[in-house]
C-alpha cells in the first residue's frame, strides 16, 4: 500500500514536471498508477470479503509513537477502489476532455495524481495524525485543483474559499484526535476502536472531529465552499464531488436532514447545470451523513449502497456536463441549443444517471435509496419517523432537480434563430473518450441496480470492518410491495409534480434563497477579519524602530519576569566585586553606555559604543578569559570600523524627535530589561544541576579542535555551522542594504533633459 501510494506520489511528480512534453498524454500517464492501484485492489478483495486485514506500518516519529501506519479492511477496500477506479475514468474523460490544449495540462493531471494519493491516505490510515495529515493533503491538493485557471479571479476566491474552510475545520478536527488519542493512550485507530475510551475530553474531541468532519464534507453552515469549487475544470469537479464522501463517523442527523432539504431548494434555483449538480452533491452528502449518522450496520449498509451509488451517478453527470460545455460552450440551461440526433448515445447515458440520482427502479441509486428507507422504517431510536420524512422530501427534490438538469440540458434549451437554425446538425457528436467514462459508470449503476445482490459481500465486508456484530445484507430489487416501495414511489412522484409546478412554486421554493448562506457569512467574516487586520497593523506596524524595538524587549523581559518572579527561589547576591580590576573596567563600560545613549552626535555615540565593547573585553581579561576577549577585540574593531565607513553617508547629529515622556519610557524599558536579566543569571547560575557543557568543550578543545584557543574552535569547530549560518545571513543582509543604498542614490540623480 505504501508502495502504491509513492508510486502516485512519484508519477505525478513527473508529470507535473513534463507535462508541456507529454500533452493530452499526461493524463494517460497519469492513469496507469492508478490502474495498477485499483488491479492489485481487485486482488485483495477475497481477503477483504473474508475478513482478512493488512497492516503497513513505517516509523515516522519513534519517540512520538507516530508512523506512518496504513491499514486495509473491508471498509477502507471499497473506499480505495473508488479513489482508483474514479479516479482512472477521470483521467481518461479528460484526455478527451483537453483536446486542444496544451498549456496546464501537467499541472493538472500531476494534481490529480497527489490528490488521489491524498485520498488513498485517508481512507487508509489507521493512525489518526496520518488521518489529519491525508486530510490537510486532500485541502492543499484541493486548493490547487480549484485554482487551476489561476488567472481568473474567481477561480482564485473559490480556491481561497474551499482552503480557509476546509483548513480551519482540520485544525479543529486535529484538536479532536489529540484529545482522542491522549485520552486511549494510542493514536492506532484499530487500536481506539477496540477499547473505546471515554470521559469528558472525549465526549469534547468527538465533538471537534464532528466539526471537521462537517467542514470537509460540505454540511450546514460549512457548505459554500463545495458550489465555488466547481470553478475547478470539470474532470475535477467530478473527483472532488466523489472525494467529499470520504471518512467519517456518527453526526447528528439534523445536520445531514437539513443540509439534504436547504442543498435540494437551492438546487431547483440554479441555471449553471455545474451549480445544479453542486448544490445537488451538498444535499446527496447530507443524505449520506444520515445513514451513517443512525450508527447502526443496518443504516452503514444502506450508506455503503449509496455512497457507491453516489460515485458513479454524481462522477458521470459532472462529465457529462463537462462535455456539453466544452462541444456547446455554455452551461446555463436557459442557453444550450437542442442537440441533434448524433447526442443520442450521450443523452441516454446522462438520463440514467440522472435516473440513478432520483432513485428510479433498475438503477443503483433505487436498491440505495430503498435500503435507506427500510433501515429507517425498522429503527427503533426517537426520531427515527422525522428522519424517514426527511429523507423522503429531500429525495423528492432529488427527483425535481433531477428532472430540472434533463429538461434543462435536453429539452429546455434555447430556441435556435432562423440566421442559425441548423447548428445543431453542426454540433459534432461526443468523441468516444467522453462516452467511455460515462458508459463504464452508467453501466455500473444498471448492472449493480438490476443485480444487486452483487454489491452484497463488499458492503457485508465493509460492514464487518466498523461492527462486532455486522449487518449482512441481502440486496435485493424486488421486496414486493412494503413501506419503502410506497415511499419511493411517493418521492417521485412528489418530485415530478414539483418539477412541473415549479412555476407556481415559485415562491415556495425561493425559502431556499431566504436561507441562510454560508458564501454571504464567509464573505462577512472575511471582510471583518481583513478590517481587524488593517486596523491592528495600523497600531503594531507603526514603522517606529524604537517602537517595535521597545515592544519587544518588554515582551520578553515582562513575560518571564513575571514567572520568575513567582515561582524562582532567590539565592544571595554574589560578592560586589572580587577585585578593583572589576570595579574599574565595570565603570568605565556603564560610563560608555550611558554616554553612547544620551549624545547628540553620530560618530561618537559610536565611538563610545566600541569603547563599551573594548571595556567588554577588558572585564574578560580580568576575569581570566584571553580567548574570549580577542574574540571580543576582533569583533569590535571591526564593528567599528563598518560603524564609521556607514556614517560619512548620514548627517552627524541625531534629530530629537520624541517627547519627554517617551525618552523616560524607553530608560524604563531599558532599566527593566537589564534588571530581568540580572535576575536570570544570577538564579540560573544558582540553580545549576549538571555540569556546564562548557566544561567538555574545554577538555575537548585541544585534543579534537587542535586549537588553545577555546572559543575560536568553539566558532569554527564545534558549532561550525552556526557560524557559516551567521555569516550567511549578514552577508546577505550587507548585499540587500548595498543595493537598496545604491538604488536610492541612482533614483536621486537627475535624467537627460531636466533642469
Amino acid at each position: 500500500m505504501i508502495a502504491l501510494v509513492a508510486l502516485i506520489c512519484v508519477v505525478g511528480v513527473g508529470v507535473f514536471v513534463s507535462g508541456r512534453a507529454l500533452g493530452r498524454w499526461a493524463f494517460v500517464v497519469a492513469a496507469v498508477p492508478l490502474a495498477v492501484t485499483f488491479a492489485w485492489l481487485l486482488t485483495r478483495a477475497g481477503a477483504a470479503f473474508d475478513g482478512r486485514v493488512r497492516t503497513e506500518h513505517v516509523d515516522w516519529v519513534p519517540r512520538l509513537g507516530l508512523g506512518l501506519d496504513l491499514r486495509l479492511d473491508g471498509f477502507s477496500w471499497l473506499m480505495a477502489m473508488l479513489v482508483s477506479g474514479i479516479g482512472v475514468l477521470v483521467c481518461c474523460y479528460s484526455t478527451a476532455y483537453f483536446a486542444g490544449r496544451r498549456e496546464g495540462l501537467g499541472r493538472n493531471a500531476g494534481l490529480i495524481l497527489l490528490f488521489a494519493a491524498a485520498m488513498l491516505v485517508l481512507v487508509l490510515a489507521d493512525n489518526l495524525l496520518v488521518v489529519y495529515a491525508g486530510w490537510e493533503l486532500t485541502t492543499v491538493t484541493s486548493y490547487l485543483l480549484i485554482g487551476n485557471d489561476h488567472q481568473k479571479l474567481y477561480a482564485r476566491a473559490a480556491a481561497l474559499h474551499a482552503l480557509l474552510v476546509t483548513s480551519l475545520g482540520g485544525l479543529v478536527m486535529l484538536a479532536g484526535f489529540v484529545l482522542i488519542g491522549q485520552a486511549a493512550g494510542t493514536y492506532r485507530l484499530s487500536e481506539i476502536l477496540a477499547a473505546p475510551p471515554s470521559g469528558t475530553s472525549v465526549t469534547v474531541g468527538v465533538a471537534l472531529v464532528l466539526v471537521g468532519a462537517c467542514s470537509k464534507s460540505a454540511q450546514y453552515p460549512f457548505h459554500s465552499w463545495l458550489p465555488g469549487a466547481m470553478a475547478a475544470p470539470t474532470p475535477v469537479s467530478a473527483y472532488l464531488a466523489f472525494a467529499s464522501i470520504g471518512f467519517w463517523r456518527p453526526v447528528l442527523l439534523s445536520v445531514g436532514l437539513f443540509t439534504m432539504i436547504a442543498g435540494g431548494l437551492r438546487a431547483l434555483r440554479q441555471h449553471d447545470l455545474k451549480l445544479l449538480l453542486a448544490f445537488g452533491t451538498v444535499s446527496q452528502l447530507g443524505f449520506l451523513i444520515v445513514l451513517f449518522g443512525v450508527g447502526t450496520p443496518e443504516a452503514t449498509a444502506a450508506g455503503c449502497v449509496m455512497l457507491v451509488a453516489h460515485a458513479a451517478f454524481k462522477a458521470s453527470l459532472f462529465m457529462s456536463v463537462g462535455t456539453i460545455d466544452r462541444l456547446t460552450g455554455t452551461r446555463d440551461l436557459r442557453k444550450i441549443p437542442r442537440l441533434g440526433p448524433a447526442w443520442r448515445p450521450f443523452v441516454a447515458l446522462t438520463v440514467a444517471s440522472a435516473a440513478s440520482m432520483a432513485g428510479l427502479p433498475l438503477l443503483l441509486g433505487f436498491i440505495g435509496k430503498e435500503a435507506a428507507y427500510a433501515t429507517l422504517d425498522e429503527a427503533t431510536f426517537g426520531g427515527a419517523g422525522w428522519a424517514l420524512a426527511g429523507l423522503v422530501v429531500g429525495s423528492a427534490l432529488t427527483v425535481a432537480y433531477g428532472c430540472r438538469f434533463v429538461w434543462g440540458a435536453f429539452r429546455g434549451g434555447a430556441r435556435l434563430d432562423g440566421a442559425i437554425s441548423d447548428a445543431r446538425e453542426c454540433l459534432p457528436a461526443p468523441p468516444i473518450g467522453h462516452l467511455l467514462p460515462l458508459a463504464t459508470l452508467t453501466v455500473v449503476s444498471v448492472v449493480l441496480g438490476v443485480a444487486p445482490g452483487l454489491l452484497d459481500r463488499v458492503v457485508g465486508a465493509a460492514n464487518a470492518s466498523m461492527y462486532a456484530a455486522p449487518h449482512s445484507p441481502h440486496l435485493q430489487l424486488w421486496h414486493g410491495v412494503n413501506l419503502p416501495l410506497v415511499l419511493s414511489v411517493v418521492a417521485v412522484a412528489v418530485g415530478v409534480l414539483v418539477f412541473v409546478g415549479r412555476d407556481r412554486l415559485a415562491p415556495l421554493l425561493a425559502t431556499g434563497a431566504r436561507l441562510p448562506s454560508g458564501t454571504a457569512v464567509y464573505l462577512q467574516l472575511l471582510r471583518g477579519t481583513n478590517a481587524v487586520a488593517t486596523r491592528v497593523t495600523a497600531v503594531t506596524q507603526s514603522g517606529s524602530l524604537p517602537i517595535y524595538a521597545g515592544v519587544t524587549l518588554l515582551t520578553a523581559a515582562a513575560v518571564p519576569g513575571v514567572v520568575l518572579a513567582a515561582n524562582a527561589s532567590w539565592p544571595g547576591l554574589p560578592d560586589f566585586a572580587e577585585s578593583p580590576g572589576q570595579i574599574a573596567v565595570c565603570a568605565v563600560l556603564l560610563a560608555a553606555a550611558v554616554a553612547t545613549a544620551t549624545v547628540r552626535r553620530r560618530f561618537s555615540a559610536a565611538l563610545f559604543l566600541g569603547t563599551a565593547g573594548y571595556a567588554m573585553a577588558g572585564l574578560f581579561v580580568v576575569q581570566g578569559a584571553p580567548d574570549l576577549a580577542l574574540t571580543q577585540v576582533a569583533i569590535e574593531t571591526l564593528s567599528t570600523v563598518l560603524f564609521v565607513l556607514v556614517l560619512r553617508r548620514l548627517p552627524s547629529r541625531f534629530e530629537r524627535t520624541s517627547s519627554t515622556p517617551r525618552r523616560v519610557l524607553r530608560v524604563v524599558v531599558s532599566v527593566l530589561v537589564g534588571v530581568t536579566v540580572f535576575a536570570f543569571a544570577i538564579v540560573s547560575r544558582a540553580a545549576r544541576e549538571t555540569v556546564p557543557v562548557s566544561t567538555e568543550m574545554i577538555e575537548r578543545s585541544y585534543p579534537d579542535g587542535h586549537g588553545k584557543n577555546v572559543v575560536n574552535v568553539i566558532l569554527v569547530d564545534f558549532r561550525g555551522f552556526d557560524t557559516m549560518g551567521e555569516i550567511t545571513v549578514l552577508a546577505a543582509a550587507a548585499t540587500g542594504a548595498v543595493a537598496l543604498a545604491r538604488a536610492g542614490r541612482r533614483s536621486r540623480r537627475p535624467t537627460e533633459g531636466t533642469s
